[in-house]
């Protein structure tokens, strides 16, 4: 009986002491207040406003944890080790001069495939290019065996719309790995998978070359990336089949393979921002002189819809353009789109780093994936018409 008056004094004591202290911090929460005023009570609301945002900082942690697509890394790891094997035979004389030569060139014209078929052609419509022209291009890109033009195009433009965040397919801010070639074996993030639902897309499936390629990519695939550039040195001059194999194929893919990730990769993180310091991409010389003319990437970003996705007019930097430019003499290449000094000099004065010393003043615009963007403002469009040639 006696602990039970004694458990009943204390638990009124201790009930005591808690209104106490709940009055005390009330109290000096009021006169912290602006005009000592009352704090209101805590409701239901509030409660609830709290959980939420404990569930949103809970979802925040629980990040996007990407998985390896065991194919593609399969594929990855056999081409790069591949490529020793080649540049082994290279260097230890297996291959024939004639065999060394072949790769070289079939890794020069199937670049051009990329830069001026799927790059500046269907990726951002910089120019037009008549039928007999997109046949070229399209069995050069073929050749170089980096997916079917469409899908290429199609991540391309994702890439340039929602550059540097969870929506680009190779988005450099998660490292120069990922960007590099981690991204071709990992599983896309959600919001890359949403955003490629939207992108525009119509005028490549217009086309029928572009779809053509696209229906028959396998078959292509074998006949093309392997079959042609490996049988070649075989029948031609007696190269050895498994020699031809490692150099024609292995060599020459993972070398055009390794040039266009730099783009995403280097070409993203090492060099200037003439024209726009607020974004990742650069411009760099190294990457330009290997990938035809493409390192020039912060011009690029800032004006994808430029056929010479840079402002230098040298062909000996920009080996692409050059290609344009002559087939435009030819008159298969035509409408090509372009961005007048002025232009260029206003929005670099605002936006550049200061490495190209200019002091005009200019606007910048919502980032657009290349001509045809519903996004490229009015005046940049009549200037693009315009200038077309």
């Amino acid at each position: 009986m006696f602990a039970d008056k004694k458990t009943k004094i204390c638990s009124k004591w201790h009930q005591t002491l808690r209104i106490q202290s709940f009055r005390l911090a009330t109290l000096t929460a009021a006169v912290k207040a602006p005009g000592n005023a009352f704090p209101p009570a805590p409701t239901n609301d509030n409660n609830n406003q709290i959980e939420k945002e404990s569930a949103i900082e809970a979802s925040h942690e629980d990040q996007f944890r990407p998985e390896i697509r065991w194919p593609d890394f399969i594929a990855q790891l056999f081409l790069h080790v591949g490529f020793l094997i080649g540049i082994w035979q290279v260097v230890t004389l297996q291959a024939k001069l004639y065999t060394v030569l072949w790769t070289v060139i079939l890794v020069w014209c199937s670049g051009v495939g990329i830069t001026a078929g799927a790059h500046r052609l269907w990726s951002h419509k910089s120019y037009k290019a008549k039928w007999p022209l997109r046949v070229l291009l399209m069995f050069l890109f073929t050749i170089c065996g980096q997916r079917d033009a469409y899908t290429w195009a199609h991540d391309h433009r994702v890439h340039h719309k929602y550059s540097e965040t969870d929506a680009d397919p190779h988005n450099a801010k998660r490292g120069f790995f990922f960007a590099h070639v981690g991204w071709v074996f990992l599983t896309p993030h959600p919001e890359v998978v949403a955003k490629r639902k939207i992108i525009d897309m119509s005028d490549l499936e217009a086309d029928p070359i572009v779809m053509w390629q696209k229906k028959y990519y396998l078959p292509l695939f074998a006949l093309l990336v392997i079959g042609l550039p490996v049988l070649v040195p075989y029948y031609y001059w007696s190269e050895n089949l498994w020699v031809a194999f490692w150099v024609c194929f292995t060599v020459r893919f993972t070398t055009t393979l390794n040039i266009a990730f730099f783009v995403n990769s280097v070409a993203h993180m090492f060099g200037n921002r003439p024209y726009d310091k607020n974004i990742s991409p650069v411009e760099n010389l190294p990457v330009a002189i290997a990938a035809l003319g493409e390192g020039w990437h912060n011009y690029h970003h800032v004006f994808p819809w430029d056929y010479k996705t840079g402002e230098l007019g040298s062909y000996m930097f920009n080996v692409t353009t050059g290609f344009i430019d002559a087939f435009a003499k030819l008159g298969w290449a035509y409408e090509r789109k372009s961005v007048s000094p002025d232009i260029i000099e206003r929005r670099a004065a605002k936006y550049g780093d200061g490495t190209r010393f200019l002091s005009d003043d200019c606007a910048h615009r919502d980032p657009v994936w290349g001509f045809g963007d519903t996004d490229i403002a009015k005046e940049d469009l009549d200037e693009i018409l315009r200038r077309q040639e």
